[in-house]
């Protein structure tokens, strides 16, 4: 049995419950065979072993009194992967699906996501089974603020720098980074995706979702395409989505789909740059849900269902997906109805949305395929260069900012093809990324010996 396949084994064994961890470690690792016979010195280093399990997992509870007085209690979670080539680095999920399974998947991806923007950080994530949906501004308020409370003493600008994700937004970064700031009497950047006028970055929010159109792009030019005139599919309708929209607008493609946990809207005109603002407006300052749309603009709307159930049903013709909700959300019966019709190119602007067969179909059918490590590493290099501006206390223009991220995304594209290239899997991102990723950190883990 290879190195790599006593360590899937392993992981399986000793962690039996955790499922998405198993997919995300099974996934990498799979694609890292090459690197056995290439690199000796990382199997007599340990360093594949060592590389799958987290440097520190921290799991508290979270009191909080809700608006009726009654006292509610969540978990919180950190886990702090690995810190091999900068602070650790990595989002916050309030959402009720957490738990530590979902946040040790989310934290291992990270190490490759982070390691492939070229910036100097290390891969964590953290979260809470607490959902903000339906609550109160003072209850999300309170309950941030009895999270910042345990969560203040595993991070700093210079040990571990978190983010947001799923449920956590400006609001809730807000929340953190003042209890922070006042429990530790200290303006520093410990927090990413903060508003602008306390050490935001420009461009931060559209981030994820540019970054992920740019990557996409990338891939289409290999086969002389662009965006123009292309119907692209896009799930989800929080910040990744709504972004990923207006880029797509902006380089001349149609959106025909959103959707939130309630309803999928196939809107067959487009959602143009008027209906993107609506979308921003109904959930981020309304906090309503997507069949509101449906109401405004007279467009289908298909309550319980996927965006992607929704195109298997229907037969809609896709040029490009852009998944961009949660994981696993395409399953394998959905990248085939993709690939039937019509589909050949998809990035995913969310972690791990596609599940290990949709890839094999995606793969199957030589249709385009950027992971999220690399497709949706965008965020996460905006958050660095957030940081780089907190550090240097100074904010750099908009232009300036998107024209980093857009560079750091085609120097990111080729990165994974040269890898993917040299390992003999040309053409494989998922390849490509996950041994680019893997060997700069593996190289910086031997060079600290064992520790």
């Amino acid at each position: 049995m290879s190195v790599i396949s006593t360590v899937i084994e392993k992981v399986k064994r000793i962690d039996p419950d955790q499922k998405d961890f198993h997919q995300a470690v099974t996934e990498v690792m799979e694609s890292l065979e090459p690197t056995e016979d290439r690199h000796p010195e990382f199997v007599k280093a340990g360093i594949y072993e060592r590389i799958v399990e987290p440097e520190r997992v921290v799991l508290f509870r979270v009191p909080w009194a809700d608006d009726k007085g009654n006292v509610q209690v969540n978990r919180g979670f950190r886990v702090q992967f690995n810190n091999a080539i900068g602070p650790f680095k990595g989002g916050i999920r309030f959402h009720s699906s957490v738990n530590l399974s979902i946040i040790k998947f989310l934290g291992f991806e990270q190490i490759f996501k982070n390691a492939l923007t070229t910036l100097p950080m290390g891969g964590a994530k953290g979260g809470s089974d607490f959902d903000p949906k339906g609550k109160s501004d003072g209850e999300v308020m309170r309950f941030c603020q009895a999270f910042m409370r345990e969560l203040f003493r595993h991070i700093g600008a210079e040990v571990d720098v978190p983010a947001g994700d799923i449920g956590v937004g400006a609001r809730e970064i807000g929340y953190m980074y003042g209890y922070y700031k006042k429990i530790q009497n200290e303006h520093t950047g410990v927090l990413t995706g903060k508003a602008l006028e306390y050490g935001g970055s420009l461009v931060r929010p559209e981030a994820t979702g540019y970054g992920a159109v740019y990557f996409a792009a990338e891939m289409l030019a290999t086969r002389g395409l662009d965006f123009k005139n292309k119907t692209v599919a896009v799930s989800g309708s929080g910040n990744v989505a709504q972004y990923t929209i207006e880029k797509v607008n902006q380089l001349g493609g149609k959106v025909v789909t959103v959707c939130d946990s309630s309803a999928t809207i196939i809107d067959e005109e487009g959602i143009n740059k008027e209906k993107c603002c609506y979308i921003q407006e109904l959930k981020n300052v309304h906090r309503g849900r997507i069949k509101e749309y449906a109401g405004e603009y007279a467009c289908e709307c298909f309550e319980g269902l996927t965006v992607w159930d929704v195109i298997k049903e229907q037969g809609i013709k896709i040029d490009i997906a852009i998944p961009a909700a949660t994981q696993n959300e395409i399953s394998g019966e959905n990248a085939q109805a993709l690939v039937n019709n019509g589909c050949y190119c998809v990035a995913e602007g969310a972690n791990m949305p596609s599940t290990p067969e949709a890839i094999r179909i995606f793969h199957d059918n030589n249709v385009l395929f950027g992971p999220g490590k690399a497709a949706n590493a965008g965020g996460v290099a905006t958050s660095g260069l957030e940081m780089c501006q907190n550090s240097m206390k100074l904010s750099w223009t908009r232009e300036e900012v998107d024209n980093r991220l857009l560079l750091i995304m085609k120097n990111l594209h080729k990165t994974c093809m040269d890898a993917s290239e040299a390992y003999g899997k040309k053409g494989d991102y998922v390849t490509g990324a996950n041994i680019a990723g893997f060997t700069k950190v593996a190289k910086a883990m031997l060079a600290y010996g064992i520790v």
